[in-house]
């Protein structure tokens, strides 16, 4: 994984955490690690609050800027965790006391600040459906997605296929929820649901969480350089478009909501005085 390079003082308190691990690979960037290895980062019930606790702690967080998910050991996420779904069936508690973002938090996540999923391997099941809501998907060539839910007589209910439809069109959306079809990154790439392949040659097998968490980190960098409000209110304008309001209606929405707040802070006079005076900009933590 990304070394540990930035040591932040947080205006806030990071949530404790059991089920995954949270590290600072650059400044302003919060890299999330599934770390139940030896479950292939299954996500139980508790895991999944855990999870929902830290995104809505990075948009609380001034200081941070970006998020970034990934597994340890071979897999991304391999969903929910089954053993514990058979528990509760045997026990007559049909009902998982889910999170309101879904899956890992993310997969009906709305939140201020964009993550970045970083794939080294499997993301079956809630993998999926994470990284269908995460605002750039970064895989290793060796990683690989699918919705097996309709095999074990579910139903992918956090999200995925109405997401699915709008990000890889009707029939492909289809083939993955009705078939259980495992999908190579390579072919989700062409389908437009991952951003970036990080070719894992043969010899660097067992590297792949090094090699595709430095990608991330390396595409996070370049967001967090720029203003934090306008990465705010950015984000949130393509949001308009990827819920159900119309480009037009979408703006109107998207202008009347956040163009106030992006002029009350002092980012966007710094952004026009630091180009006119040729040097970076100093940009100031916005009060979210």
């Amino acid at each position: 994984m990304a070394p540990l390079s930035w040591t932040p003082s947080f205006s806030t308190r990071p949530p404790s955490t059991k089920y995954c691990l949270l590290s600072y690979p650059a400044p302003n960037i919060l890299l999330v690690t599934l770390n139940r290895p030896k479950e292939l980062n299954c996500m139980n019930s508790e895991g999944q609050h855990e999870l929902e606790a830290v995104w809505r702690w990075l948009d609380e967080e001034p200081t941070l800027s970006v998020g970034i998910i990934t597994g340890a050991g071979r897999a991304f996420s391999a969903g929910a965790d089954l053993k514990e779904r058979n528990k509760r069936f045997s026990n007559h508690d049909v009902k998982l006391p889910t999170p309101t973002w879904g899956s890992a938090g993310l997969s009906r996540r709305t939140g201020l600040k964009p993550v970045i999923a970083a794939v080294n391997g499997l993301a079956f099941g809630g993998g999926t459906e994470a990284i269908t809501n995460c605002d750039m998907v970064i895989a290793a060539s060796t990683a690989s997605f699918c919705l097996p839910e309709v095999k074990r007589g579910l139903v992918p209910f956090g999200g995925a296929p109405p997401r699915l439809m709008r990000t890889v069109g009707r029939q492909r959306a289809m083939e993955m929820v009705l078939t259980g079809r495992v999908i190579p990154a390579p072919e989700a790439e062409r389908w437009g649901l991952v951003n970036q392949i990080v070719e894992i040659k043969p010899e660097e097998k067992g590297k792949e969480g090094e090699k595709v968490v430095a990608a991330a980190v390396q595409m996070a960098q370049m967001i967090a350089e720029n203003s934090p409000d306008a990465i705010i209110v950015a984000r949130q304008g393509v949001a308009m478009g990827w819920e159900s309001a119309g480009a037009e209606e979408g703006t109107r929405l998207w202008t009347e909501r956040w163009s106030g707040w992006l002029h009350k802070g002092e980012n966007m006079k710094e952004g026009v005085r630091a180009f006119v005076e040729k040097r970076k900009p100093r940009w100031k933590r916005p009060k979210l």
